[in-house]
């Protein structure tokens, strides 16, 4: 078909061409050099579009280098086509209409490799745009996941105060959300000093968890602060407290210890309104829950039923907590046991490391996961 190509034109203008082939490499080689020549044609000629491109154009001539069979293409077997000679099947008119088949076939097939080609540049440039997007859509989450514990950690910072500076007292707290991805809970704080120097701490645990809990947590800390500084006594707080709230929020429950320190003399006060107990740890080892009965805000009856005097020595370590520290593993008794080990396991580290110490012993097994709260204190020894 590309030799008939290229004959057409110099067939048209009357002039002769030359058709010639040759086993390339001797009689047993097999590639076949086929050689159009157009001995009258001037210029180049015009290869372009051929159904076979010749690779080899030179001036007048075109030469297609081609694979052959090991059969003798001479052979009567190889030179029949369809029960005829190929000699009579080219002179017939049914030639004419098989090459237009195969021209029809070959066009559709470019057509085919040519949209081929094009999907592949398509699908290329969009899988490029794909992986960018992708790249972006990850810098812009990463974006967002900085922002958005850079707002949790000003929120927990802004909810949770930094421990007072008070000569003799030092102040360790840890701090942990049942929910990872929540930096609030209802475990809550509040530190701060009396008029008379005395350190005042409030310890609540707000029934339920996320912003609702924070918000009644706060609540009762505000609350207590107020009575606090107002002068009111210790053992009436918390049944005034819960006086004050219940209209606001009927539906309120929390649990309350409140602790008083005085860093001067060691003596130590504490109202319980259904609370874990505080635990002391002395210096050499010994240690027991400071237990106060009591009922906390939103509970029949609330308040302290007393309030609870002891003396903290020199080295003493005193913890106060909520109650995911010990019930992790579902056993309240269990650990408080556990709890009582892993501080006297860690009463000889530095205060600002005991806190997370302390937790991290607890929680190596949870089965009951919830907000938790271990805050430390210690009267420092003299100089």
């Amino acid at each position: 078909m590309s030799v008939s190509d290229l004959a057409a034109d110099e067939f048209r203008a009357g002039r002769p061409v030359i058709l010639t082939a040759a086993r390339e490499g001797g009689p047993d080689a097999r590639a076949l050099a086929v050689t159009f020549h157009a001995p009258q044609h001037t210029g180049h000629l015009a290869t372009e579009g051929l159904p076979l491109s010749a690779p080899a154009t030179s001036g007048n001539k075109a030469t297609w280098h081609l694979a052959v069979p090991d059969a003798d293409l001479t052979s009567p077997a190889e030179r029949r086509v369809h029960g005829r000679t190929m000699d009579s099947a080219w002179l017939s008119g049914e030639s004419h209409d098989s090459d237009e088949e195969l021209r029809a076939a070959l066009v559709q097939a470019d057509n085919l490799a040519r949209q081929h080609r094009l999907l592949k540049h398509e699908f290329a440039e969009t899988n490029a745009g794909v992986v960018a997007l992708y790249v972006q859509l990850e810098e812009q989450d990463e974006q967002l996941r900085k922002a958005h514990g850079q707002v949790l950690r000003e929120l927990e910072d802004a909810l949770r105060p930094r421990p007072p500076l008070i000569p003799g007292l030092e102040l360790a707290v840890h701090y942990a959300p049942a929910d990872p991805g929540a930096p609030t809970g209802g475990d809550l704080y509040d530190w701060f000093t009396l008029p008379d120097g005395t350190l005042h701490i409030t310890i609540v645990d707000a029934v339920g968890h996320g912003v609702r809990s924070t918000r009644s947590a706060l609540n009762v800390t505000h609350a207590v602060r107020t009575l606090a500084l107002e002068g009111h006594p210790l053992q009436s707080i918390l049944a005034r407290t819960h006086d004050i709230l219940m209209p606001l929020d009927p539906k309120l429950m929390a649990t309350v210890l409140l602790a008083r320190v005085d860093p001067v003399t060691g003596d130590l006060q504490l109202a319980n309104g259904s609370h874990p107990p505080a635990l002391l740890v002395r210096l050499d080892g010994t240690a027991h829950h400071l237990e106060v009965r009591g009922r906390g805000i939103g509970f029949p009856l609330p308040g302290s039923e007393r309030v609870l005097s002891a003396h903290l020595d020199p080295g003493d370590l005193l913890l106060l907590y909520t109650d995911g520290l010990t019930e992790s593993r579902k056993d309240v008794c269990e650990g408080e046991i556990r709890l009582v080990q892993a501080a006297r396991n860690h009463a000889h580290r530095p205060l600002a490391d005991i806190p997370t110490a302390i937790a991290t012993d607890m929680h190596t097994i949870v089965h009951h996961a919830d907000d938790t709260l271990a805050l430390a204190l210690r009267i420092t020894p003299p100089p």
